[in-house]
């Protein structure tokens, strides 16, 4: 007598739900510990600077080329991230983007002199252009919709953790321990997020994967290199206006060549098509313009507190980590705030509240209560972080299962793009300041204009979201069933 073979199946087939399900549940935790990787390991660096010049025979000033050539790796290799993850499969390609990360951390830790850092912080910013896209392809790709932006929730916070917490680990462990452990803690990061990878994510590729633009990838590489190059040039006080006009000149010029190749090309690298959506374009459109206070706000505060007040890179660390805090405590809110109120009416009076809290840093002063000065920051980032996941969850919301990749890789081109700028405009508003009052050197009153022109610039996004529809987001039911 033979085995009813349907009854033999259901076992297998409910095991295979249950992986299924806490594949899902697993996935926002195993991108978001790669998100924070990245994001811990590109703010770090810039409180090591003085020890590991001293290190490696060199001076901070020339060693700053080690947070450039990492940047202007992740600028250049983004874009591809979404064809690679197509042509050879996203978990393949996240796992070699891990591995990768890890090992060249390992490479910046052991490396003798800057020649071998640069190198080390390039295959590092490779790996990250692809870590970070690939694993929110996986996400956008595995996670039902209507679990969206519960998921969007947990990944937006490692993005606003890693550079508010990144100069307190940093001051840390370079006064206490050395500038080597900045690099050396992401081993235990990257074995298990590879481990995680392995057990709870199945491969995720396109059959019919298209091939490699190569004339918009080297357009799109050159005009994000410069791009980001100018900006971050604005940043360093030395630096004239010469050159990051140049690189300014370069960038745009080359960005409109590959606008008009982008036209005619059948597959472009990056597909302008998606800005047609427009939920999409508004969310990066908007959003860019709330991401200057992600560049801005660890400058502007480092800054203020260092510089302005003379507390030292450990004490302005931990009063910077009140708006962590404040981010934490959004995860639990920010899924019923969005659905009471929807994404609309949540991101414009929210983009009026996230500029009004950078603004209010302006009245900072150096005997303000220390609690006074937390709680403004903490209330700044419970904001800011429900903006951006509201905003990164929306980008989405229209977009097809084949889009995903392509858009993924634009938001991820964006958003890098609107970081720099607004480390580029704080900086340019602090020299400004120092010019029209005759000073050649930062004082507390410079940084505080900063604050103001940011937190305008985030308000400014208002109007942005102001041109969605009611209802903008509506599929994103939060778990509610349609009929």
């Amino acid at each position: 007598m033979s085995a009813d073979p349907t009854a033999a199946a259901l076992p297998a087939a409910a095991q295979d739900a249950a992986h299924a399900a806490r594949a899902a549940r697993m996935i926002p935790f195993i991108v978001g510990c790669a998100l924070f990787m990245q994001m811990l390991d590109s703010t770090v660096v810039a409180t090591a600077l003085p020890a590991m010049a001293q290190s490696l025979g060199s001076t901070p000033v020339r060693l700053n080329v080690a947070i450039t050539a990492y940047l202007l790796a992740v600028a250049v290799f983004v874009p591809i991230s979404g064809w690679a993850a197509d042509r050879y499969g996203a978990r393949r390609v996240f796992i070699a983007a891990i591995a990768l990360f890890t090992i060249s951390s390992i490479a910046c830790a052991l490396s003798q002199n800057l020649a071998q850092l640069v190198l080390a912080r390039v295959a590092q910013g490779m790996a990250g252009a692809m870590m970070v896209p690939v694993g929110r392809i996986i996400l956008l790709r595995i996670v039902p919709k209507e679990n969206l932006l519960r998921a969007m929730s947990f990944l937006s916070m490692p993005a606003l953790l890693g550079p508010v917490i990144g100069p307190p680990i940093g001051g840390f462990m370079v006064t206490y321990m050395s500038w080597h452990w900045i690099f050396l803690i992401n081993i235990p990061f990257g074995i298990l997020g590879i481990a995680m990878v392995l057990r709870y994510i199945q491969e995720i590729r396109e059959e019919n994967a298209h091939g490699l633009d190569g004339i918009g990838f080297v357009l799109s590489g050159v005009s994000l290199a410069t791009l980001v190059s100018a900006f971050e040039s604005l940043g360093q006080s030395t630096a004239g206006w010469s050159e990051p006009a140049l690189l300014l000149a370069v960038g745009l010029a080359t960005g409109w060549l590959y606008v008009l190749h982008a036209r005619r090309a059948p597959h472009p690298i990056i597909d302008l098509a998606l800005l047609r959506t427009p939920t999409f374009a508004i969310s990066v459109l908007g959003g860019n313009l709330c991401r200057f206070a992600v560049g801005a706000m660890p400058f502007l505060l480092a800054m203020l507190l260092q510089v302005g007040f003379g507390l030292s890179p450990f004490q302005a660390g931990l009063i910077t980590f009140a708006s962590a805090a404040g981010s934490l405590l959004m995860k639990f809110v920010a899924t019923p705030i969005v659905q009471r109120y929807g994404f609309r009416r949540v991101l414009t009076v929210n983009a009026l509240l996230t500029g009004g809290f950078v603004i209010a840093c302006a009245a900072f002063t150096a005997s303000m209560p220390a609690w006074l000065l937390i709680l403004i920051l903490l209330l700044g980032g419970f904001f800011r972080s429900l903006q951006f996941t509201g905003i990164n969850t929306l980008t989405y919301a229209d977009i097809s299962q084949e889009q995903m990749s392509s858009a993924s890789s634009f938001s991820a081109m964006a958003q890098q793009l609107g970081v720099s700028l607004g480390v580029g405009v704080a900086a340019v508003t602090l020299h400004a300041s120092m010019a029209l009052h005759g000073r050649t050197s930062l004082v507390a009153t410079d940084a505080l204009v900063g604050f103001l022109v940011i937190g305008v610039l985030c308000m400014v996004s208002y109007f942005s979201f102001r041109r969605l529809p009611v209802w903008a987001g509506a599929q994103l039911s939060l778990g509610k069933k349609h009929g």
